[in-house]
């Protein structure tokens, strides 16, 4: 009989979305094996999601500088080896990069992530689709730890993290609701468009009871100002504070109304109920957030859709647009006002 790990390095470099999917699932593991530890290994950026899980050691590596390239990766495969005593690998990626350093890290036991990408294809394809619920990716990353011999199973509960402190920063208006609005996505065809989304802000703004906080890049804060205007019960958090202040107001939202993106993630981890919109993709490819209710997945059912995994193609039928074009700004207030005031 195998003898099970004790320290386990796990990798995942990108995208944000999917590295804070990896939250739940490693904090469930740990909670559930008391001898363990795990080193993750991803972009530095991403530290504030792994602060305060105990035995969860954070190893930031900037690989696109400091480790560019196959030799790069050489390197940092031979650091890690000799600065940290790990005996199993968890590859949560299964990329080249991961690729690479698996190869130059050892003879330890290596697990690897099943992307499901058949079961993908499928879903996704013009004709012929088969439209069903895969496996969630926290499923998925859960499975890769199964297979170094470390049963868990996952309950949101075990997954979700305390609320971090506030700073002065981030202190909070005293309306009764705070709601926050994340419109932006990585691909067109996973954002709201922008008209309709301008009159969602409208219609509430209008409610007095809530105060709205706008979230967003530096580079797309002008836009975000434009729409709030001189509004007193809107602020625009967009470009004003770091990823970890981000992250301290997205934990006080009574409610969050994001894309098929990160942001739906990141509000997940606290057990923020997130209204989500769909469009091009779908909560049936694995990515809905932690814990998340159904019921507040905004989306029509159309026979394209999903027209793609992770919303950077066309939609075959609606081209540009997209696929959200039946969704009215009504649909998604009233869902928000569902979870404030129900």
């Amino acid at each position: 009989m195998k003898t099970a790990p004790v320290h386990i390095l796990a990798l995942r470099f990108s995208a944000l979305g999917d590295v804070a999917m990896t939250v739940p699932v490693l904090k469930s593991v740990l909670a559930q094996h008391p001898q363990l530890q795990i080193t993750m290994v991803s972009i530095p950026f991403h530290a504030p999601l792994f602060e305060g899980i105990d035995r969860l050691h954070f190893y930031g590596v900037d690989i696109k500088k400091d480790f560019k390239g196959i030799p790069g990766l050489m390197r940092l495969a031979r650091k890690l080896k000799t600065g940290i005593r790990f005996d199993a690998v968890a590859d949560l990626h299964d990329v080249l990069r991961t690729k690479i350093i698996r190869r130059f890290l050892g003879a330890v036991p290596i697990a690897v992530i099943d992307k499901g990408r058949k079961e993908k294809k499928e879903l996704t394809r013009p004709k012929n689709k088969k439209l069903r619920p895969l496996p969630p990716t926290f499923e998925r990353y859960a499975a890769v730890f199964r297979k170094l011999g470390i049963q868990v199973q996952l309950t949101v509960a075990d997954g979700l993290l305390p609320a971090p402190l506030r700073s002065a920063a981030t202190n909070i208006p005293p309306q009764p609701f705070a709601v926050g609005i994340a419109p932006f996505a990585k691909h067109a065809a996973k954002m709201y468009p922008a008209e309709k989304m301008k009159e969602v802000i409208r219609q509430l703004q209008a409610d007095r009871n809530l105060q709205l906080f706008l979230f967003g890049s530096r580079t797309e804060a002008p836009l975000l100002q434009q729409w709030a205007g001189d509004a007193e019960n809107i602020t625009v958090v967009a470009g004003t504070c770091s990823f970890k202040e981000e992250l301290q107001l997205i934990a006080k939202m009574n409610v969050i109304l994001t894309m098929d993106s990160a942001n739906m993630h990141l509000a997940s981890l606290y057990g923020v109920p997130v209204v989500s919109v769909w469009g091009g993709t779908h909560p049936y490819l694995g990515f809905y957030g932690w814990g998340q209710d159904p019921d507040n997945a905004v989306q029509t059912d159309l026979p394209c859709r999903p027209s793609s995994v992770f919303g950077n193609k066309p939609c075959p039928v609606h081209g540009a647009a997209g696929c959200m074009q039946e969704i009215t700004p009504g649909m998604i207030v009233d869902q928000i006002k569902k979870n404030l005031y129900s």
